[in-house]
């Protein structure tokens, strides 16, 4: 019996933390620090009306198996 692999798709490049550390602090200095401070954050309960969609709330819940 012959077997038949399907050809591998190449898959992207994996960075280590170093790389990706290095990468950030050579673009650090490109970055735009805003002028003005950012907002004071709010009481979760003075927020209303917000609509998470569906595939966005799977999305999130999905990000724990990367430890995030």
């Amino acid at each position: 019996m012959t077997q038949h692999t399907a050809p591998r798709e190449p898959q992207e490049s994996e960075f280590s933390l170093a790389e990706l550390c290095g990468d950030s602090a050579r673009m650090a200095p490109h970055w735009v620090i805003p002028s003005e401070p950012a907002a004071a954050p709010v009481s979760p309960a003075l927020i209303h009306g917000v609509d998470v969609p569906a595939d966005s709330a799977r999305l999130i819940a999905a990000t724990s198996e990367y430890g995030i």
